[in-house]
């Protein structure tokens, strides 16, 4: 298998997702797909405070010593939304699926509005949970320093139903998401082959953690219970390595 199979799969599997829950979704109620879209957010939660335990892990607790690991956490979420603010990323990812919705509107036909706003909508929140996940990164990686794809092909299978229980609310957004996995999950690919070598455990439990908490953002946001600027916050995922590394030469 070539490098990079695993990403190609896994954007492969949005994709025929998608296309399955479209066709899927007009034959829905729209009391249903509510229900869906909570029902994905109960288990985006559950995800999300599973990679979030991982701020206790001990790897992480022996190198830079049990109060630490908390305000590494803080300190990734409170530097990365300052840059991911500054840089404005949710806006551009907003922009970006606004951009794709009217190259499909041109192709397809339809109202230049007829559903932007639920396409953006499906397309930031599908790459968000297609790729804040703990998976993206370690899988990508993995790959990346030959340790084969079987951990993006477990993703795909899991972001492959969650794409057709997506798409049947959100429409085709969804499945203009698969380029975003192309490019994060490729770009993480081509680092990990860069670096040749693997992430410490204390460095990998601080990122999990951080993308544990990020999902809890995206969990808020399915619920309809607060709208988290998670793209914002997307930084945070490089900044938990930074900080834990300095803090291990500080101690």
């Amino acid at each position: 298998m070539f490098p990079g199979i695993g990403t190609v799969v896994n954007a492969a599997t949005v994709l025929i997702g998608a296309t399955l829950g479209v066709l899927l979704g007009h034959r829905l109620p729209e009391r249903t797909r509510s229900v869906v879209t909570d029902a994905l957010g109960l288990i985006t939660l559950l995800i999300a405070a599973t990679s979030a335990m991982a701020v206790a892990d001990s790897s992480l607790s022996d190198a830079v010593g049990d109060s630490a690991p908390m305000l590494i956490v803080l300190g990734a979420l409170l530097t990365g939304g300052i840059i991911g603010s500054s840089l404005r990323i949710e806006d551009r990812l907003a922009g970006l699926g606004g951009t794709l919705q009217r190259v499909v509107v041109r192709r397809f036909g339809g109202p230049e509005h007829h559903g932007r706003e639920r396409f953006i909508e499906g397309f930031v929140t599908s790459s968000l949970i297609f790729c804040v996940g703990p998976l993206t990164i370690i899988g990508a990686l993995s790959e990346g320093i030959g340790d084969g794809p079987q951990q993006l092909f477990l993703k795909s299978a899991l972001d492959g139903f969650a794409a057709i229980a997506f798409a049947a609310s959100f429409g085709w957004g969804v499945a203009a998401a698969a380029l975003v996995v192309l490019v994060v999950q490729g770009g993480l690919t081509a680092l990990g082959a860069a670096l040749g070598t693997f992430l410490p455990d204390a460095h990998l439990a601080a990122l999990t953690a951080t993308g544990g908490l990020l999902l809890v953002g995206v969990a808020l946001r399915l619920l309809d219970l607060k709208p988290v600027r998670v793209g914002d916050l997307l930084p945070a995922l490089v900044m938990a390595p930074i900080i834990t590394q300095i803090v291990i030469i500080l101690r």
